[in-house]
C-alpha cells in the first residue's frame, strides 16, 4: 500500500471506496499503520486495532486488507465463514450488551487460527470494557496508529473531494487553505462542499478570496 500516486478517499463522501493498493495514499501520516496491517503474522494474539478520527481511512485499509487476504466481516459478530481474516468495524462502539458476543468471536477466531482486524477511534485501554475477558483480550491485541494528515495528505484530500464534485482547486487555492483550514481528515470535505455552495450561490470563481471568506463562516459555524 504505497506510492505517492496513489489515493485516499474520505469516508464521508458516502460511499465505500474501492478495495484496491492504488486508492489510498501512503504518506508518513499513515506509512506505520500501513506497514503493521501488511505483516499480520507480526500481530500479537493474532489481533489489530487499526485506530484513527473520522475519515482517517480505516474502512478503506480494512477493505483492502480483507480483499488481498479473502477475510470477511464480522457482521452481528458472527463468525463468518472460511478460513481468511475478520473484520470488526467499529469496535469501541458496540457497547456493554456486545461485549460477550465480541469475546466468543474473538476466543473462535483463535482457535481456528485466523486473524482478527478491529477498528476504532481509539486504542482499547480507553473503551469502557466490563468484561475481565475481554479487556484482556483487547489489552494484548497490537494496536496500529493512523496519525493526523500531513500536508501531502491533505492536499490530495481537498484535489480529490474536489474532483468528485467536478471542481478544480488551483494550486494557490490550496495552498492558502492549507495554512488555514482544520487539519483533520473529515475536514476537506466540509472546506470543498462549503466552497462549492458559495461558488454557486455567490455566482463567484473558488479564489483565495472566496477560500478566505468560507473559512471564517465555517470557524463561526
Amino acid at each position: 500500500m504505497s506510492g505517492q500516486g496513489g489515493a485516499q478517499l474520505v469516508l464521508s463522501l458516502g460511499h465505500r471506496p474501492a478495495a484496491d493498493r492504488r486508492s489510498f495514499l501512503v504518506t508518513d501520516a499513515n506509512r506505520l499503520a500501513v506497514e503493521t496491517l501488511d505483516s499480520p503474522h507480526a500481530w500479537a494474539g493474532g489481533r489489530l486495532v487499526l485506530t484513527g478520527g473520522e475519515g482517517a481511512g480505516k474502512s478503506h485499509l480494512a477493505a483492502i486488507f480483507l480483499a488481498e487476504r479473502g477475510g470477511a466481516e464480522a457482521r452481528d459478530l458472527v463468525l463468518p465463514d472460511g478460513a481468511g481474516p475478520v473484520l470488526v468495524e467499529d469496535a469501541d462502539r458496540l457497547g456493554t450488551e456486545a461485549e460477550r458476543p465480541l469475546l466468543h468471536l474473538l476466543n473462535a477466531a483463535a482457535d481456528g487460527g485466523r486473524s482478527v482486524l478491529l477498528t476504532a477511534r481509539t486504542p482499547p485501554a480507553r473503551w469502557p470494557v466490563a468484561l475481565p475477558d475481554l479487556a484482556s483480550r483487547l489489552a494484548a491485541s497490537a494496536v496500529a496508529r493512523i496519525g493526523p494528515p500531513d500536508d501531502a495528505l491533505l492536499s490530495w484530500l481537498l484535489v480529490k473531494v474536489a474532483a468528485d464534485r467536478q471542481l478544480a482547486l488551483g494550486p494557490r487555492v490550496v495552498e492558502h487553505l492549507l495554512k488555514r483550514m482544520d487539519r483533520s481528515h473529515a475536514a476537506p470535505g466540509r472546506v470543498v462542499a462549503a466552497l462549492d455552495e458559495a461558488s454557486l450561490s455567490e455566482r463567484r470563481a473558488i479564489t483565495t478570496a472566496l477560500a478566505t471568506a468560507v473559512l471564517a463562516r465555517l470557524a463561526r459555524e
